[in-house]
């Protein structure tokens, strides 16, 4: 009998508020996104065929800045994917959020619907690294969002990247106490890298001498290790593993829906 991989769902929202400089994802500046969740559902008929009823063990909402839909948009795209698909028991469902939109009345309506773990883009807690990132949300912003998700949720991630221009070692790891101080479930730390087609490629950043990004990270990584987050990918780092990134590493199927989403 043939046993079959995981099978997950990646979900591209791709408006934002602000396209940052380092960002190379299909994201524009917010438009007319009326029609979209009708879209995003049109997308998925066409791909049932192809998973033949096979249930969905996890499903990941990112962008852009999906954290932007409105509750109603968000209900009226899980009412539809409910109405199409088998969701596991234990099914993980991940919204990508930024802390600049984060509102505490809507991540609990969010959680109502389905929401069950967040990943929240807070890339650094130092106010002039948000700046220089083009990032819309303040060092106060990002710890408020990230102290409301506790309160609402089981499990959160935290994004943070390093090896940013003006970083030192020690303001890296600050980003990664303040971060752990927060107690999420999951830490993603990864490099800044300067990607073609944009701003930063074009108008690229001072950034620290390859040595001191390496001691960045293997110091980072040591840290994290130390406070019990276990490394189970590159950038990955979790008291609890998220189940999508671990069916994207050990080559589990998924299907893509939405504006530059592809599958597998």
């Amino acid at each position: 009998m043939l046993i079959l991989p995981p099978l997950s769902l990646y979900i591209h929202y791709p408006w934002c508020v602000k396209k940052c400089p380092y960002c190379d994802f299909n994201s524009h500046e917010t438009g007319n996104r009326e029609g979209y969740i009708a879209t995003l559902l049109k997308d998925l008929d066409n791909e049932l065929d192809t998973i033949q009823g096979r249930s969905i063990h996890s499903i990941f909402i990112g962008g852009g800045t999906p954290s932007l839909m409105s509750a109603d948009e968000l209900q009226e795209l899980f009412i539809g994917l409910k109405s199409k698909l088998i969701f596991e028991k234990n099914i993980e469902i991940t919204l990508e959020t930024n802390p600049g939109t984060f509102e505490i009345e809507k991540f609990k309506a969010f959680k109502d619907i389905g929401i069950n773990r967040l990943s929240i883009g807070v890339q650094s807690f130092q106010n002039h690294h948000l700046k220089a990132l083009g990032r819309i949300h303040s060092a106060q912003e990002a710890s408020k969002a990230c102290t409301f998700a506790g309160q609402i949720f089981d499990n959160f991630n935290i994004d943070l990247m390093y090896g940013l221009e003006g970083q030192s070692i020690d303001s890296c790891l600050s980003d990664l106490n303040q971060a752990m101080d927060l107690n999420p479930q999951h830490i993603s730390f990864y490099q800044l890298t300067i990607e073609p087609n944009t701003l930063f490629a074009k108008f690229p950043p001072t950034l620290p001498k390859d040595d001191d990004i390496w001691r960045m990270g293997e110091q980072g990584v040591a840290l994290l290790e130390q406070h019990g987050f276990a490394r189970y990918e590159v950038s990955a780092f979790g008291k609890i593993s998220s189940k999508h990134n671990l069916n994207y590493w050990q080559f589990g199927d998924y299907i893509g829906i939405g504006a530059g989403a592809h599958g597998k």
